[in-house]
């Protein structure tokens, strides 16, 4: 190759760079993929403003990224996979590692470079209708997908979002997309709300307003903030028996919760945790049209200018989703 294969790496608490990685060296069942877009996601943020993600603490320098989708350059040596020139998304979890994670160590490079090398495994192929842009967001698509379901089904039921980021934002189409009656989305900012709004929120709710939100009585609450207060909100906005989907990542160790409301309301609280093949199910629906996520990217910026775009993807009033150009 010519050009040099630049990456996005953190090197630490607030040291992010682009410079340039060795060209990729697949093993028998991967495949080399040229990036074309790349999304930037929460846990991206919090390893170059904090660190960590969680309790994923950063130790060594880390190439970010697994929100993303490409062109296959060279499939893999063992004839698994895409063959080279197809367009492909990508399902980053593989053997209990994902893609951009500290959570081990050493830790599991990402794929924010403009070549990277892939297991044949993660890679899906994209139908003729689905673009690489669109492409991009059909991993946290399928976060949203994996957490809307934990509820047992929306079909014919209210739905409360809290919190209307880019997760909470597409769990909003997921939840139109699987036949809820009502969605209601809140959030501390216009933008998103109006976000939430277009993609099919009946109603939004300032987030701070308590009394508005504790009126709604959902039967599934999807708490997509990892706030505190959200997870207040998600409590109080829950009618009596109904479901509270914790989809935003609280922060590590304990978090104060209302647990009293949750016993004398007899509420269920479910945990959701990124998703398993869910991924399948999204490519199909952004190939047949059911399901809208383009409403949910607000910025693109090359690569070149990732510094500017982690910036902006930071403050939620300016941004939802924002891609980088690879």
């Amino acid at each position: 190759m010519t050009d040099p294969n630049l990456a996005v790496v953190v090197h630490a608490q607030g040291d992010l760079r682009i410079e340039p990685i060795q060209e990729p060296e697949p093993a028998a069942d991967e495949a080399v993929v040229a990036i074309a877009y790349g999304g930037i996601c929460g846990s991206d943020l919090h390893y170059w403003q904090h660190g960590a993600a969680g309790a994923s603490i950063l130790r060594a320098p880390m190439v970010l990224g697994h929100e993303v989708s490409g062109t296959v350059l060279a499939p893999a040596a063992d004839g698994t996979g895409p063959s080279a020139g197809t367009r492909v998304t990508v399902h980053p979890a593989t053997d209990g590692s994902y893609l951009g994670s500290a959570a081990r160590f050493p830790h599991r490079d990402g794929a924010f470079a403009r070549r990277v090398a892939l297991p044949s495994g993660m890679l899906r192929t994209l139908p003729d209708g689905v673009d690489l842009r669109t492409a991009a967001l059909a991993e946290p698509a399928s976060v949203a997908w994996h957490g809307v379901a934990r509820a047992g089904g929306v079909g014919g039921r209210r739905v409360l979002v809290i919190g209307s980021g880019p997760i909470g934002a597409l769990a909003i189409a997921v939840a139109r997309r699987q036949g809820a009656a009502e969605i209601v989305a809140t959030d501390l900012h216009d933008l998103p709300r109006g976000i939430a709004a277009g993609l099919g929120a009946d109603a939004t709710l300032d987030a701070r307003d308590d009394e508005a939100v504790a009126a709604v009585q959902a039967d599934v609450v999807v708490e997509s903030s990892g706030t505190v207060p959200g997870l207040a909100s998600a409590v109080g906005g829950a009618r009596r028996g109904g479901t509270v989907v914790l989809l935003g990542l609280q922060r590590a160790g304990d978090v104060p919760a209302p647990m009293s409301q949750v016993i004398t309301r007899e509420l269920h609280l479910v945990g959701s945790l990124r998703f398993e093949d869910e991924i399948d199910d999204v490519v199909a629906a952004l190939a047949d049209g059911t399901l809208a996520v383009d409403p949910v990217i607000t910025q693109e910026y090359d690569m070149a200018d990732a510094l500017e775009a982690f910036g902006v993807a930071r403050d939620a009033s300016l941004s939802s989703k924002v891609l980088l150009r690879f």
